[in-house]
């Protein structure tokens, strides 16, 4: 599988993968595969949990861009993105949302291009009922719509 030169970035900044797509944890002789073909995201949940905020919401707009990004942290104003990037910490349970958002999102850019994610997350989709992923991730129950939609997810990936 070919990496674009966006995915590529996202992941040599995370250091978890290499040419292939495949996606390791660790480095070098200790890196081991961390996605199994049953659970494409536990590689993917285990960097939105552990990363910083602002690597987050960098790696996020990497792959979805700046406008979606903004769109799920509820912000009309891309520039309080910049502001997340230097460390400002954002409204209510926006991190919450934007780091489910970006596993779903580096997920699915283990498999497919930045495109595909971006038309993927912005689409309607028959597995939710023909909502839109990215407003489910945005205005959503967490818990409940949050699960959805990565279930949706998983069975794109698995689906191919």
């Amino acid at each position: 599988m070919l990496l674009s030169a966006r995915q590529s970035d996202v992941i040599n900044m995370l250091n978890i993968g290499d040419s292939s797509g495949t996606v390791f944890i660790g480095s070098g002789d200790m890196a081991t595969p961390a996605i199994a073909t049953s659970r494409p995201d536990l590689a993917s949940h285990r960097i939105a949990t552990e990363a910083d905020f602002p690597s987050v919401v960098q790696s996020l707009v990497a792959i979805v861009g700046r406008k979606l990004t903004a769109y799920v942290g509820s912000v009309k104003d891309a520039r309080a993105i910049d502001r997340w990037l230097q460390g400002t910490t954002p409204q209510k349970d926006v991190e919450r949302r934007l780091r489910l958002t970006y596993q779903i999102a580096a997920m699915l850019a283990g498999f497919d291009t930045p495109a595909v994610v971006q038309a993927w997350m912005i689409g309607l989709n028959p597995e939710l009922d023909d909502e839109v992923p990215v407003r489910l991730l945005r205005e959503g129950d967490i818990e409940k719509d949050g699960k959805r939609v990565l279930g949706a997810a998983r069975n794109f990936v698995a689906g191919g």
